[in-house]
Parts: structure tokens; C-alpha cells; sequence
């Protein structure tokens, strides 16, 4: 399924377990940027397992500008027992450095509160590295 945004040629879609390889590739590129790639241990099979298996405990987005890959958001519910009801917390969201400054990390964003929203949550929750200047701007914006 694909999910028309705003901007023209940008595109959202949900992933499938075929997208593990992608997905992976994602993390591997947050990683890099934020100076932790010594700490990726994930695998595709983890990910399809934990993803996309019997018993799935997060889900993912990509977004594709042109059909290329640009960005990508990964997230899970959790439940804020004082709201008594899901809340949506965003593990990652990475923008490719050469799609910055496009739009696509708000329009990631807006989905994800959207999201958030149609499924009766409670709040979406983030946390960002206090060194990531570009990031926390981004937020604050």
C-alpha cells in the first residue's frame, strides 16, 4: 500500500519482510551518523522475525522519493498506565543526507502522529542525542 504525502514524487510504504535487507541498510546509516556502528547488532533475520513474524513488535515506514529510498521511521506502541490507554513511541527516523531540507522527516512525522491519532493513542514519543543538533532543530521546528 502507498501512501500519497504532500510533496510530489515522495511516497510512504508501510514495509513487508522483503524489505528486511532495506531496512537493515537504514539503521546501519543512522548508526553511522550518530558515531554507533560498533553497536548494530541487528540482523535480517532478526528483523523479520521481530517485525514481521507470529508476533510482531514493531513497525516500519519507508519513504521513497522518485521510487528511491529517502527515509525510513521505526516504531512501536507502548502504554502510559497514567493515560490508561497506547501511546506510539519513534525508535528512528533517518533521512538520507542528500534528501535533507526536503520536507520528508515532517512529512514522516505528520504520518506518524497520524497514526497515532487513528489508532486512539495517547501521545507519540521520541527522544533525540543531546549532540544532535540538526535533530533536536528539526523537532523544535
Amino acid at each position: 500500500m502507498e501512501i500519497k504525502t504532500r510533496i510530489p514524487e515522495f511516497v510512504l510504504r508501510p514495509t513487508t519482510a522483503a524489505d528486511a535487507p532495506l531496512i537493515l541498510q537504514f539503521i546501519r546509516d543512522l548508526a553511522a551518523y550518530e558515531k554507533l556502528s560498533h553497536e548494530v547488532v541487528a540482523t535480517e533475520d532478526g528483523l523479520r522475525q521481530w517485525l514481521f513474524g507470529e508476533r510482531p513488535v514493531a513497525e516500519a515506514v519507508i519513504g521513497y522519493y522518485r521510487d528511491e529510498p529517502a527515509a525510513f521511521a521505526l516504531f512501536f506502541h507502548n502504554f502510559p498506565t497514567f493515560l490508561g490507554r497506547p501511546g506510539i513511541y519513534l525508535e528512528d527516523l533517518f533521512v538520507k543526507p542528500e534528501f535533507r531540507g526536503n520536507g520528508f522527516g515532517t512529512v514522516m512525522l505528520s504520518y506518524l502522529a497520524h497514526v497515532a491519532d487513528e489508532r486512539g493513542c495517547g501521545r507519540l514519543e521520541w527522544s533525540v542525542l543531546d549532540w544532535n543538533e540538526p535533530a533536536i532543530n528539526f523537532y523544535h521546528a
